[in-house]
């Protein structure tokens, strides 16, 4: 299988599913590595120092500040998808990135919903990659000059929140 390089431009890249079923996908991880994601089986690797290892459950940032969600070694967002049923929407942050966020932000709601509004499904496998992305926002936000407006991380979680299949609601009662 020829093996092609594809940048990852956000949590929800909108790139044609179709075009990239013959291609394992890659990216740079932020702490160094590459980390490649096979089409077939969505498992994903990191390459350090000539060494291949399982990636490891939770949210990656990229080295273009982009983030890649992986659970149980699957990629389940944040690249093109290879399977119908993980496709995204097409990112649309551009026109949401700076705008105010008046009560709770994206990630807020994310993490409330995945997660309970008391962490009470707070071991479902959803849950860790949402509260990743929380923490990241709330990182963007404390470094922005008005913490009060949309940051990319934001738009992220908006994407997220779409992908129902992976990012469940929490049924506590």
């Amino acid at each position: 299988m020829k093996k092609t390089t594809i940048l990852l431009l956000a949590v929800v890249l909108g790139a044609s599913a179709t075009a990239l079923l013959a291609a394992d996908w890659n990216s740079q991880l932020e702490g160094g590595g590459i980390v490649t994601v096979d089409p077939d089986t969505q498992r994903a690797t990191v390459t350090r120092d000539g060494v291949t290892a399982p990636l490891w459950n939770g949210v990656h940032r990229m080295q273009d500040g982009s983030a890649l969600i992986i659970n149980q070694g699957e990629a389940v967002a944040g690249m093109p998808a290879t399977r119908a049923p993980r496709q995204l929407e097409a990112p649309d942050t551009e026109d949401r990135e700076g705008a105010l966020i008046a009560g709770f932000s994206p990630c807020e709601q994310l993490t409330q919903r995945v997660c309970g509004p008391h962490d009470e499904c707070a071991a479902e496998a959803a849950c860790s990659p949402a509260q990743q992305l929380l923490t990241m926002e709330r990182g963007e936000r404390s470094q922005a000059a008005d913490g009060s407006r949309m940051t990319f991380t934001s738009g992220q979680c908006i994407k997220a929140g779409k992908d129902v299949q992976f990012f469940t609601a929490c049924n506590a009662k």
